[in-house]
Formats: C-alpha cells, sequence, structure tokens
C-alpha cells in the first residue's frame, strides 16, 4: 500500500457514475446509479462511499436513485479543519439533499452514518422521507448506555465504545489509525464483526480498501474528530443544544437492521432507540451478525431497505 495515496484512489469503478456536489459551503464526492426516488447512503466510522458497493446497484435495479456519499473528510470529499458537529454534519446531508436536486430522501446510515440520519431527521425533517439505521443507534441512547454502563465491564456499552475515550488525546491516535498501512482499522472492523464475515475472503477484500481510504492525506484526523466533538460537546453548551434539538421522536418511518454480535453498538443499545422512533418502526436484530450487517449479509440488508421504504 501507498503510504500516502491520492484522493482519487477511493473512485473506484462499477456499474456508477462519480461526480462532485456542492454542498453547505463544501464539496462532496458521491457514487450514484439509477433513478427514481433518491436513497442517501451515509457511511461510518473508517469507511467511505464504497461501504455500500453491494446496495448501491441493487436499489437502482429496484427503480431508485440510490446515491452513497463520502462523508466530510472522507475519500475524495473535502477535509476542512473544523466541521465535525452533528450540527455541521447534518447540514451537508440536507445541503446534498438539495443539491442534488430532490425534495427529499430515504436515508440509510450505518454506525456515525446512522446517528447522523436520525439528527437529519430531528434537525431537518421535511428533507427525509424515512430512515434505515444499520448497527446504528439514537444519539441520546448512545449517551445514555454509555453513561449508565460505565462501571459495568460485562457487554457493557462503555466497554464497547473505550475507543472513543482513547481518541481524545491528540496526534497520538492519528498515529495509530496509519501506523503499518491502518493495520488497526482491519484490527477494529476484526473484532466488531460476525464470525461469519471476517473468516471470509471478502472481509479481508473490504479491509484492503477501508485501509487504503485511511491513508488518504487528512482522513485519520477528520475522523478521529467526529469522536472528539461527539465527546467534548458534552460539557458545552452546544451539546446540550444538540440534546434538547434531536430529543424528540421523529416524524419519519424507522427501520433498524443490527447485528446480534455487534461489539460496537451492542444490540440493547439500538434497541434503546425506539424511544426516539416514528411511526410504522421496526427493529430487526439478526443472529450472527456483527456491526457490519451491509457487508456482512448485503441481499438481506437491500431486501429489508427495498422492502421498507418501496
Amino acid at each position: 500500500m501507498s503510504s500516502k495515496p491520492d484522493p482519487s484512489i477511493v473512485r473506484t469503478d462499477g456499474p456508477w457514475t462519480h461526480r462532485d456536489v456542492s454542498a453547505n459551503g463544501i464539496r462532496l464526492h458521491v457514487a450514484e446509479a439509477g433513478d427514481g426516488p433518491l436513497v442517501l447512503f451515509l457511511h461510518g466510522f473508517g469507511e467511505f462511499w464504497w461501504a455500500w458497493h453491494h446496495q448501491l446497484p441493487a436499489l437502482a435495479e429496484a427503480g431508485f436513485r440510490a446515491v452513497a456519499v463520502d462523508l466530510r473528510g472522507y475519500g475524495d470529499s473535502d477535509k476542512p479543519p473544523r466541521g465535525y458537529d452533528a450540527w455541521t454534519l447534518a447540514g451537508d446531508v440536507g445541503g446534498l439533499i438539495k443539491a442534488l436536486g430532490a425534495r427529499r430522501a430515504h436515508l440509510v446510515g450505518h454506525a456515525w452514518g446512522g446517528m447522523l440520519a436520525w439528527t437529519v431527521a430531528a434537525l431537518h425533517p421535511r428533507l427525509v422521507a424515512s430512515v434505515t439505521a444499520v448497527g446504528a443507534a439514537h444519539p441520546l441512547a448512545l449517551k445514555s448506555a454509555v453513561k449508565r454502563s460505565a462501571w459495568h465491564v460485562q457487554r457493557s456499552q462503555a466497554r464497547a465504545v473505550g475507543h472513543l475515550f482513547r481518541f481524545q488525546v491528540p496526534m497520538a491516535p492519528e498515529k495509530w489509525l496509519v501506523r503499518d498501512s491502518a493495520a488497526s482499522v482491519e484490527a477494529l472492523f476484526h473484532s466488531w464483526s460476525g464470525p461469519g464475515w471476517r473468516s471470509s475472503p471478502d472481509f479481508a477484500v473490504s479491509a484492503g480498501r477501508f485501509r487504503q481510504a485511511m491513508l488518504v492525506p487528512g482522513v485519520a484526523h477528520s475522523a478521529l474528530e467526529y469522536y472528539r466533538w461527539a465527546f467534548r460537546a458534552q460539557f458545552r453548551g452546544e451539546g446540550r443544544r444538540f440534546t434538547d434539538a434531536v430529543d424528540k421522536r421523529v416524524a419519519a418511518p424507522l427501520l433498524q437492521l443490527h447485528g446480534a454480535v455487534d461489539t460496537c453498538i451492542v444490540p440493547e443499545t439500538a434497541l434503546e432507540s425506539v424511544h426516539w422512533a416514528g411511526p410504522h418502526s421496526e427493529p430487526r436484530v439478526w443472529n450472527g451478525i456483527g456491526h457490519f450487517p451491509h457487508l456482512e449479509d448485503p441481499d438481506r440488508v437491500t431486501k429489508s431497505i427495498v422492502d421498507f421504504i418501496g
């Protein structure tokens, strides 16, 4: 692997089109396929748009306009020095929906992308037709679970997201993320995924792509800034304002897809998110699946999304 690959390395060829879109004052790279109602895919930590490479052509074939974005700081999108707070990230998504020429979108998000989808549905409800949260919890469900389980060792959410606390110190986490060609990314994904996927050839292929994308200059720092804002905001006024803003049931229908052996966002935390769920909400927890249902069982995830939004 190159130590500093060019950002364009993420523009993988396939049955999709790559382009840049200006939204919320920055440039966002997207991959898109198909025509029809907009389905916008939001990736999680350590990923990039390619995390949805199974779903893009399948949703296009099902009659939707499927768009997967490199979120702020990732892949071939802009990596500004600031703007990694939930308010700005939600503005990125809202601006992207408008820039794509749509009145609203079905949001599908994994992990951080799932929490962002929840946030956009709360802050910009008119732009959201539905939310599908994959391996994700509502931001306040995660916050509550971490606080409540901080002193419990067994299967606690605080222990599961211990990396959140380790990522708060400056510089050292960035060096750790890119050391040995970003081997830590593969190690994290291995520990969070289900046994079937992590022992398959597909895991090695996916891990290699995510490792290479992490080595793009600026990505490691940007990825960590998501965690740093989430932690530090708990002690600031903006964090309290954010809590008040998202502490309500969303109006959009919600589908939750979660792995029973997810060791990053434990299933109990995900299920507690129903407190903020809107109408027609449906949680599904699948045996043998870890933190990456969209990669571990892509056909099942695709069918669930199509059935839900269709």
